[in-house]
Parts: structure tokens; C-alpha cells; sequence
């Protein structure tokens, strides 16, 4: 099957959410601004160009270390499977850009990071507590991080909290999105974890999106 992978630079320009689908797999994704760059020879200078959305949606460990890594306005590389996702709100067709993210890091040329091992990699012992209160996910076995927990936590008291809505914020992820499918698959599960999904209030999800991704055997299995 042919594959679109594509490597992105860009800025984070939403909170990432966390959520489970309905067998426990950890889901998170966020919004990601691409802003062109070009020069313009009038002016003799750098300008910015047209900025193009896009939805960056990561499972399992991935999804796990992006809650406490990334926050609004990062600047961050983005590698993965370039989809475009399709739906129908009222009688008009439309379509998102989706990447379905593989690795995503920091951009270093716009400051400084410092790396820190997930528990369980490189002989750190595991049993560190899940995001879900609960030590060693059954979703690949990874446990987390007390701070990723703390960041977490810290999600969890923001999506509580009254939102007042900027204007000219980009629009919610559709129902036709990985993320808004697998957020409402696992909506029951993760509030019975205690576990915010960051999708509230986004319309019903696109019928059989979250089948394909908790297959065993399918690509996203080999993952973890």
C-alpha cells in the first residue's frame, strides 16, 4: 500500500489532548500551524506566507510523552503519514489534512530542551504510575513518568475549568477525525479512569475510524 510520509516544521497552536479508545490505548493529538517563509525581493526581507492546519495525532508511548513535553506555541518537527480525513456537515463535503505522527521533537534551532528517559526505556524500572492513576498501562506496557502524571493532572484541571474562547481560534477537530473518533470511542473508558480527553463537545465520530486503529496486527500495532 503507498504511503505519504512527510516531515513538517511548525508551531503547536492548541493544547495536546489525551484520551483512551475503547480498549485502553492511549490517543493524544493537537493542532499544528505551518507557516511559509519566502523572500520577498521588493522588500529585501523575510516574510511569512499563507499558515496551513493540521491535525497531529499519536498513539501509545508517543501519545503517553507528548502530555508532558509540548505545550502552545512550541516550535516542533513533525514525522509521519500524510492523510487527508473526509466527512459531510450538511449537505457540503469537506476535508482536513491529518499526519499521522511517527516521531515528533523539539526544534532546536529555536531554542533549548533537555531529554529525559520514559520509564522502562533503558533499564529505568517500571511501575511508575499511568495517566489513569493506575501503575503500568495495559497498552504496550509503558508505565509513566511521575512528572508526565503531574502534567497530566495539570490538563485535567485546565479542561475543568470554564473556557472563554479566543477570537479567531482555529475551529474544532471535525467528526470525521482520527481524534474526534477515537475520543468519543473511548469517552466512557476514560471518564470511568478518570481520564480527560481534551475532545469535549465535538460532534459524533466517524463510524468504524476506531476499529482499524486498535487492530492487533495492523500497523499502528507495531508501534509500541
Amino acid at each position: 500500500m503507498n504511503e505519504t510520509h512527510v516531515t513538517l516544521l511548525g508551531n503547536v497552536a492548541s493544547e495536546v489532548s489525551y484520551g483512551e479508545t475503547g480498549s485502553g490505548v492511549p490517543m493524544a493529538s493537537f493542532r499544528l500551524g505551518c507557516t511559509e517563509r519566502r523572500y520577498d525581493r521588493e522588500r529585501e526581507c523575510w516574510v511569512d506566507g499563507e499558515t496551513q492546519w493540521l491535525t497531529v495525532t499519536a498513539w501509545r508511548a508517543l501519545a503517553v510523552n507528548l502530555i508532558g513535553s509540548l505545550s502552545r506555541g512550541d516550535p516542533v518537527l513533525v514525522s509521519g503519514r500524510l492523510k487527508v480525513r473526509e466527512w459531510t456537515q450538511g449537505e457540503v463535503r469537506r476535508s482536513r489534512a491529518e499526519i499521522d505522527a511517527r516521531s515528533v521533537g523539539h526544534d532546536l534551532t529555536r531554542g533549548t530542551a533537555a531529554f529525559r528517559w520514559a520509564v522502562g526505556v533503558r533499564g529505568h524500572p517500571p511501575g511508575a504510575l499511568a495517566p489513569g492513576g493506575a501503575a503500568g498501562s495495559g497498552a504496550g506496557g509503558e508505565a509513566v513518568p511521575g512528572w508526565i502524571v503531574n502534567a497530566l493532572e495539570g490538563r485535567r484541571g485546565a479542561a475543568a475549568a470554564p473556557s472563554t474562547g479566543a477570537a479567531g481560534a482555529e475551529p474544532a477537530v471535525p467528526a470525521g477525525s482520527v481524534a474526534a473518533s477515537v475520543t468519543a470511542a473511548g469517552a466512557a473508558s476514560a471518564a470511568a479512569s478518570g481520564v480527560a480527553s481534551g475532545a469535549a463537545g465535538k460532534p459524533a465520530a466517524e463510524p468504524g475510524a476506531v476499529s482499524e486503529r486498535e487492530r492487533g496486527g495492523g500497523a499502528e500495532g507495531k508501534r509500541s
